[in-house]
């Protein structure tokens, strides 16, 4: 069984923890990284100025796609290093959400962390990217807490009975 490991900044340990505990058997482990490209050519545009004013300093795209590449690298490292198991390393760019799903194509199981609001218990914990991951995932999907789950108390309340 294929296993693949999406990992975001601030929540991968949770999902490499867990394809360390529950993926001692499978054939593959796969640590995904992808990058949304926007913010690189958000910088471009800022830099390049309203109707094509340039601006007097160097372009800041190539460095931030730079930065960008050393920090996807540096995380893989961690991430490579936690789960202390043989694996491959993925890096895509693309929409996040979509190169994740494409990703997981012929996969027995996709680990995804909780991207939303993490303080209470209920469908907001999931934030955009990973709600789409699960609604649209081709396989199986485990689905943590990056620093466990809340309270049974923050449940929101049931439906009234019409």
């Amino acid at each position: 069984m294929r296993v693949i490991v999406w990992l975001v900044e601030g929540t991968w340990p949770a999902c490499v923890d867990a394809a360390r505990e529950g993926a001692r058997e499978a054939s593959e482990v796969v640590l995904l990284h992808v990058t949304e490209p926007g913010v690189a050519g958000l910088a471009h545009g800022a830099f390049s100025g309203l109707l094509g004013r340039a601006g007097s300093g160097p372009d800041p795209e190539r460095r931030l796609v730079q930065l960008g590449g050393e920090s996807a690298v540096a995380l893989l490292d961690a991430a490579e290093a936690r789960l202390g198991l043989p694996c491959t390393r993925l890096e895509r760019t693309g929409r996040v959400e979509r190169e994740v799903v494409a990703a997981a194509e012929g996969a027995g199981l996709l680990i995804v962390a909780r991207d939303g609001d993490r303080s209470r218990l209920g469908p907001h914990s999931l934030g955009r990217a990973a709600r789409f991951v699960v609604d649209h995932a081709p396989c199986p999907v485990l689905l943590v807490w990056p620093e466990g789950a809340p309270d049974l108390t923050t449940m929101p309340p049931a439906p009234p009975h019409p």
